[in-house]
């Protein structure tokens, strides 16, 4: 028998087809019974069901039951509309349907001489606890996180999106797991030609695996080679509530706690919920202090270079007196020098971050002190480099969504501007403006609210306005 094709009238053939596929799974469960004079079957997955909770559940209330059904078709049609059993409301069809039920933790009941199986609800599945976002700090607003079970984000979205309009597609992915993805979105915000183009490209992406949403993001680029992201990341229900009510979308992956947020837009990595929490002020402040740490991450390695390259002039007498006494007991000219401090710092966050938590800070420890110490020490980088490595590197660490463009840009910025001085970093910043400006997430401005300057980009965008005029509306 195929997994494809409908469900068979024999009880023998369907339990003889799960028996197939699922016979030697040490978790595979069946048990025959009889109820109401109709031999049945029982099949689930025990660490996905729980036989305890279905035998409460669902035989204590049949064993009640001395009535005597005609047929399979009568019981069947007994337990989905009379029934107190929490039953789905459709009836099972195919051998693929079950087969995916099954895997969703419910419960099948095979009746003999019917063509449908019924599912009861009795999921237990093992699943981590609601906790604190450990990837999105913030002092204000709700401290909860997405987990790794579907339904529960899609409950605690639900419950920070308390109206009727909000809308969860379920869909099924193109790979060999079929794993469950959902579409969120509010049907009277968002607009409704972003959601079907979103729906086609998701229901376009046939993929080996998928394990988190963002295994999604390169089948909704336009540009492939534009480095910017497509999309956004949230861990937090309370920010995905947020884009909701913006007129975005969500995308949820099962077995993903990260939330997909599209379109995104360039001025939304620099945004988070203590930005609204704080005053109008100071929120801008921190904002302006974002786009200033993304510019020194992604442009001051460079700059260093190109100044002691090619334009010492541009610094003053008694710093470029030091700087260049620093780098005179080095053997590296500075391009050199500083690709190869920024190589190492980030050989070292990549291995604090993969090793073992019982490691991890000995790695970043010895790390510091060979990079550190010994390097400046020995003579192989100058002093200057090192502190301007680290500042670009703690610079990165105030945008962390742009983490791997700020890297990539970085290391451009660094080549460019040691070879050809300041044309050089000024292509370097001509190509990355142009890859924003080249960004058309669903056919809107990448860079809306901040180009071309408008009263959206101080109301906000580089900095926030007070709410009382930001709940006036975009008016």
């Amino acid at each position: 028998m195929t997994a494809s094709g409908p469900i068979s009238l024999s009880l023998a053939e369907n339990v003889r087809f799960l028996q197939d596929t699922f016979g030697t799974s040490t978790d595979f469960y069946s048990k025959p019974l009889n109820i109401g004079g109709i031999d049945c079957r029982i099949v689930l997955f025990t660490g996905l069901s729980s036989p305890e909770k279905l035998t409460v559940m669902m035989l204590s209330i049949l064993s009640q039951q001395r009535e005597a059904f005609a047929d399979g078709p009568a019981l069947a049609r007994h337990l989905l509309r009379e029934s107190l059993i929490p039953t789905e409301s459709a009836p099972i069809t195919t051998r693929e349907e079950m087969i995916e039920r099954l895997a969703n933790g419910l419960t099948l009941l095979l009746i003999e001489g019917c063509p449908v199986a019924v599912t009861v609800s009795s999921q237990e599945m093992p699943q981590r606890s609601v906790s604190e976002p450990d990837g999105e700090g913030n002092m204000y607003g709700p401290q909860e996180a997405f987990t790794e079970q579907l339904r529960t984000n899609i409950s605690l979205l639900r419950r920070q999106f308390r109206t009727g309009t909000l809308v969860v597609e379920r869909h099924d992915a193109h790979n060999h797991a079929r794993t469950e993805y959902c579409l969120c979105y509010d049907r009277a915000r968002a607009p409704a030609d972003t959601v079907d183009m979103l729906r086609r490209k998701l229901d376009a992406a046939h993929l080996p695996v998928l394990l988190d949403s963002s295994y999604f993001a390169s089948f909704l680029k336009q540009d492939k080679l534009n480095l910017f992201p497509a999309a956004a990341y949230t861990v937090r229900p309370a920010t995905a509530c947020a884009r909701l009510c913006e007129g975005k979308v969500v995308i949820l992956v099962a077995g993903s706690p990260c939330a997909m947020v599209i379109p995104s837009f360039f001025a939304e990595h620099f945004e988070c919920l203590d930005d609204y929490s704080s005053g109008a002020v100071f929120a801008g402040l921190i904002r302006l202090l974002k786009y200033l740490a993304f510019t020194v991450a992604v442009f001051g390695p460079g700059f260093y270079v190109m100044a002691m390259t090619f334009t010492p002039e541009i610094i003053p007498i008694k710093l470029l007196a030091s700087l260049a006494e620093a780098e005179s007991r080095t053997p590296l000219p500075p391009m050199l020098e500083m690709l190869t401090v920024t190589l190492l710092l980030e050989i070292v966050r990549e291995a604090g971050l993969r090793a073992p938590k019982s490691i991890s800070h000995t790695v970043s420890i010895v790390g510091a002190l060979i990079i550190g110490e010994t390097a400046v020490s020995a003579g192989i980088v100058s002093v200057p480099v090192l502190t301007m490595a680290a500042a670009a590197t703690i610079a990165t660490l105030a945008v962390p969504s742009l983490y791997e463009q700020s890297i990539l840009f970085r290391f451009a910025a660094i080549l460019l501007a040691g070879l050809f001085g300041v044309p050089g970093i000024a292509c370097c910043a001509l190509l990355i403006l142009a890859m924003a400006c080249g960004s058309d997430p669903f056919g809107y401005d990448y860079l809306y609210p901040l180009m071309p300057p408008s009263r959206a980009s101080w109301r906000d965008g580089f900095v926030r306005s007070i709410w009382s005029r930001l709940a006036q509306g975009d008016g």
